[in-house]
């Protein structure tokens, strides 16, 4: 039941008490949630559900797209839900993530001791305290600069072009101290691209703004608000820099995004190996204040 937090020998002894075992009614647990955080709800205060599961509900509503329509119904009354991923083998990922972006919160896997002290004490503040709502990022190239590009990662996270004026469009949150980092890779206008021209299209014309590499447009809502804001930046050419100028975390997240699409089959990766992605990486390491960065690296090494 809702307890304070003051009352730390009540909240522990409650999960002490906390035993795995048996089968999983993963919709009537998150039903009993949002039941709990209704009557605990703190007007103007962060309202969220933690769900530690590892996601293989196996007992009432087992429908992937069931369970999503009850959190996306559920989160209306202001209440989010964060995810917690646990265990191995019978591990439902795709659904974690998932129900977390319908609930307006963040997921997480907790691996072992160190992840767990990263997710809910060093980053804490970005895991429950939320400062933007249904964030869209809306980049476009310009055509004189850029002949091709590609997004790398966020597949299940694309939205309709017409989808990003639109307010009523769920999107991601942002929380506190929370950084959003998305990778293009892109070719030239003046190399040669992976793709044919079109033999009845014609490249567009240089528009206006020449000197300009992109376009970009970010729209948010305040928590609690219902009409977004929007922010436009342009980018112009001159800023291009090569990566040895990049700054480290730039260079880092760089190469952890090469080392994950060479380990998903790595088919726009070239001639890049594990080792390259390593290299990158260890000259990156910047200050490393929790030796997050050492462990990425650890795991490049295994």
């Amino acid at each position: 039941e809702s307890t304070a937090g003051s009352d730390k020998a009540r909240i522990a002894n409650a999960i002490d008490a906390l035993q795995p075992g048996g089968s999983t009614a993963g919709a009537s647990g998150i039903e009993l949630a949002y039941r709990m955080a209704r009557q605990g709800y703190v007007k103007g205060g962060i309202n969220r559900i933690l769900l530690a599961t590892d996601g293989d509900f196996n007992v009432g509503i087992t429908d992937f797209r069931r369970l999503k329509s009850l959190v996306e119904e559920r989160r209306k009354s202001g209440v989010s839900l964060s995810t917690l991923g646990f265990g191995t083998g019978n591990y439902n990922d795709q659904l974690m993530e998932q129900m977390a972006d319908a609930g307006n919160g963040a997921y997480s896997y907790i691996d072992n001791l160190m992840e767990g002290h990263k997710v809910l004490v060093n980053e804490m503040t970005s895991t429950l305290a939320t400062i933007a709502q249904d964030v869209k990022i809306q980049v476009e190239f310009n055509p004189a600069a850029v002949r091709e590009y590609r997004l790398i990662g966020y597949e299940n996270r694309l939205l309709a072009r017409e989808d990003f004026n639109n307010d009523k469009v769920d999107a991601g949150d942002i929380g506190a101290g929370h950084t959003v980092t998305a990778l293009y890779e892109l070719t030239p206008a003046d190399a040669k691209g992976l793709v044919d021209p079109l033999r009845y299209g014609e490249r567009a014309k240089a528009p206006a703004g020449a000197d300009e590499l992109a376009y970009v447009k970010l729209r948010y809502k305040l928590p609690g608000e219902s009409k977004s804001h929007l922010i436009e930046r342009a980018v112009a050419r001159a800023d291009a820099r090569p990566m040895e100028q990049a700054g480290s975390d730039f260079r880092f997240a760089t190469a952890v995004a090469g080392f994950g699409q060479i380990l998903r089959g790595g088919r726009y990766t070239g001639p890049w190996q594990i080792t390259d992605a390593r290299r990158l990486a260890a000259a990156s390491l910047g200050g490393d204040r929790y030796g997050y960065r050492a462990e990425a690296l650890r795991l490049m090494d295994l």
